[in-house]
Formats: C-alpha cells, structure tokens, sequence
C-alpha cells in the first residue's frame, strides 16, 4: 500500500524521468504525484541568466510535458514565488507530501527552507533527495572533517567513495484528474523576444542520445584533444547536465562501463579524465555550499584588496565582450559564445584570464556575462572557473600564472582552424600572424583592430598588484 494518497514532486534541475530519485521514490510512495514546475516570474534584464539559457529551459520543460504526458500524467506548471505557489497547490489539492531534490546553490537553499517549515506548519511531509551531485557535500570531507581547498585531494577522495546507482526510470505516473495544468512557459513570460542563437535540441531523449555519442566518440579520445579547441572533442553536456535532462550518476557510469571495456590505454586515460571533469563539477558546488561568500567576494582572502579597474572607465571591457580586442583566439572565444551560447573550455580560462589579468576587470563582471550568455552556465562552476583563471579562488592558478594569448594560439591553435571560424576577418590571414603581436604596427586585416594592450606590459602591471597586496599583508 502507499505511504500517500497524494503527492508533489516538485521539479527543478531535474527535468527527466530516468534516474530522478525524487521523482521516483514519490511515485513509489504515492497513488497519486502531481508532478510540478514553478516558473520564475520576473521580467528583463537577470544577472545570473539570459535569453539563451531561458529558451533552452522552455525546450526542456516542453520536452518533460511530453513525457510526462506519455507516462499517463500531466505536467502542472505555475508562475510565481515557488513556496506560495506550492502551499496552493498543497492546499487545494489535498496533498500529504511534497518531494524534491536539493539545490546546490545558495538561493535554492534558502527556498528550500522556508518550503520545508511552511509545509511542517500546515503538518505536510517532506522528502529530499541530493540528485545533482553524486556525493553531498559534506560526503567528501578531510580527515579532520573539514572541507576540501584543492581539487587534487578532493578528486582522489571523491574517487574512493562508492559510486551510487541509479534508480529506474518512471514509465508510469498518475496525476489526480481536475487540476489545471497550465501552458509551459515561454520566452515572452521572461520579456524576451528571440534567443538570438540557434538552440541545440532541449529535453531528455536529446540529453541520451548527446551522451551516448559522446562516450561512443569525442570521449575515448579526451585527454589528447580536449584541449584543440577546433576538434569538437569534448561531451556537449554541460547544458543537459544543468538543468537535468541527464543525471551525473548515469554519465559516470555510462563512462565506467566503458571505461572497463577500453581497448587501449588511450582510451583508458580519455576516459578517465573526463570523468574527473565530473570531480571538478563536484568541487566547486562543494566550494559553494561550504563557502557561499565565494559569490560576492573572493575566495581567498588575501586578495580582497586587490586594485581593479572600473570597466566603465573606458571602452575595455565591452570591446571584450565583443571579441574586438585584437588578439585573435580572445576575440574567437568571445564571439563563439555570442554566436552559440557555448565557448570550449580552454577559451574560458584564455578569455577569463584576459579580462581579469590584461584589461584588470574584476571577475565578477566576467562572471555575470558568461551566465547571461552560456547554455551551460553553472552557478559553482563559473564562479569556480573565473576565480580560478583570476588567481583568488580554490586551487586556483597561483597569480603569477598568467596565460599569454599568443603562445596559446600557438600551442592550440596552430593553424588557426578556431580563430577563422569564429572572426571571418581572418580567414585569409597566414595563420603564423596570429602567434605574435603585429610587428609593423598595421591591422592583421582590413576592419580587424589593433591589439587593445600590450600583453607584456599588463604582465607586469598585474604583478605589481598583487606584490603589493603580499607586501601590505606581510
């Protein structure tokens, strides 16, 4: 017998119904699960999301109607503050329980408390479930019981620990009859228009067939040419793992699986390195539930004095946003990501380190734009990255470490295949030129600007920032 005549699971970064814990131990527990979507309901501009990002979400939702549908149920979906809106559908409803699956990042915490004490006021059970992650937080913990720092003795941790597996999927959901379930939310709700980038396909069945291929392909030969940024050579599942087409419990094992059928050791060490990928996802949500200030302030915090420029101060910062700085493989990543809502992950740190390292901009502004504009954009991993890329944050690059963008194109970019792809400038431009600042002080191409700074110079200039802050702590 059921434990509930009637339940909710409330979705979130969880939009499937293969391996969703929540999902499924509500509909084991329950004769009936209202299953539910709240969308936000504010309007424009965001900080942490664009038109991108939503009109990928409204695919996904759409998606999940459909399935949800084929399994015998119906999705409901409701606009408005989530805890209000879940305490109607309590209410009117009948319901005696309410799932969900935790949410790694700060703001969905706080939600998450105040739903849990308002349904133990009005004497509802709760049930959650950590779903995004395959260890919690405090799973992966020193010896002393502290968290982790730095990634490498997380990583070696986080390996030892037993992975767990995953649940069957939910092929069949009853959804009490006479609800209304309302319309899936489209980008207008949000006061957008287009999304401006042709979206890839959204929803589950796209999220399986993305990580099939990629296991099958780009994976077994990950670790020699993740770092091309012209091969197509990595997953493509950074957006379907955000908002939870896929689970990262199924993507680990899938590689496991083939991990253990590898025929070579190449494939063995491609494989192996792209799930410590999964530890570096793991990581920085672990920075972030232990040490949520890493969103306003940086992470270490000998650099909390250190001197930024104010990118309104000049033309700087958005000629980077542009990919108009004249230096070739910055200017690549910039519109790659304009054009796609994606930019390979090595451009991410080139481009990052660029920002905070030659134009001197702090990296919370870099941080803003990247989640305005990535399909991928996770909260703890851009956060992670820039703070990485700046030198301020965990395990980050020590602060001497800054990437030159010349030698770069040199080392990954040789022939210059990514560069012409991305600035159509330069597509009849030796690609030699693009190694080395111009020697003859003319443009690389007709239309194409001059290098915004000389690289060398904002080198040293950074240098000096920070010896001055190590001076000033001495």
């Amino acid at each position: 017998m059921p434990s509930y005549r009637r339940s909710i699971h409330w979705f979130r970064r969880d939009l499937r119904l293969t391996d969703n814990l929540s999902l499924r131990r509500a509909v084991d527990d329950s004769a009936e699960v209202i299953p539910v979507y709240v969308a936000s309901c504010w309007k424009g501009r965001h900080h942490w999301t664009g038109p991108g990002r939503q009109g990928f979400l409204c695919g996904c939702l759409e998606a999940l109607d459909g399935n949800v549908e084929a399994a015998g149920g119906r999705l409901v979906v409701r606009r408005g503050e989530a805890v209000e809106e879940l305490e109607r559908l309590v209410r009117e409803n009948e319901v005696e329980a309410v799932y969900w699956n935790r949410d790694p990042d700060p703001f969905g915490r706080e939600t998450e408390n105040r739903l849990r004490e308002r349904c133990r006021s009005i004497g509802v059970a709760v049930h959650e479930f950590d779903d995004v992650t395959l260890h919690r937080a405090d799973e992966i913990l020193t010896g002393g019981g502290k968290p982790y720092r730095v990634y490498t003795p997380f990583s070696r941790t986080w390996f030892q620990q037993e992975k767990p597996d995953c649940v069957p999927a939910v092929k069949s959901l009853k959804t009490p009859p006479g609800i209304d379930g309302g319309s899936t939310p489209k980008l207008a709700d949000w006061g957008y228009g287009e999304p401006g980038i042709e979206l890839p396909e959204a929803g589950e069945r796209a999220a399986r067939r993305r990580m099939k291929d990629a296991i099958a392909g780009p994976v077994l030969t990950y670790a020699e040419k993740r770092d091309d940024p012209a091969a197509g050579s990595t997953s493509h599942l950074g957006a379907h793992l955000r908002y939870g087409t896929v689970s990262a419990r199924e993507v680990f094992h899938r590689a496991q699986r083939a991990l253990d059928g590898a025929r070579t050791k190449e494939e063995r060490d491609s494989i192996f390195t792209f799930q410590k990928q999964l530890a570096w996802r793991e990581f920085f949500m672990s920075v972030l539930w232990h040490y949520p200030e890493v969103l306003e302030t940086d992470f270490n915090e000998q650099w909390r004095t250190l001197e930024w420029d104010d990118p309104e101060g000049d033309d700087r910062f958005q000629r980077w946003q542009e990919g108009t700085t004249g230096f070739p493989l910055v200017d690549a990543g910039m519109r790659q990501l304009r054009t796609t809502g994606y930019m390979h992950n090595l451009l991410r740190m080139i481009t990052a380190m660029f920002l905070t390292k030659d134009l001197h901009i702090h990296w919370r502004h870099g941080e803003a734009h990247f989640l305005r504009h990535l399909l991928d954009g996770e909260i703890a991993n851009n956060n992670g990255g820039w703070q990485w890329s700046a030198g301020t944050g965990a395990d980050a690059a020590p602060y001497f470490r800054i990437q030159n963008p010349w030698t770069q194109t040199e080392r990954h970019d040789p022939e210059g295949a990514y560069i012409r792809r991305w600035v159509p400038e330069l597509r009849d431009v030796d690609p030699r030129r693009f190694r080395k600042p111009p020697q003859d002080g003319q443009s690389l191409a007709k239309g194409y600007p001059l290098p915004l700074v000389d690289h060398a110079a904002e080198r040293e200039e950074t240098l000096r920032r920070f010896q001055v802050v190590k001076e000033r702590n001495s």
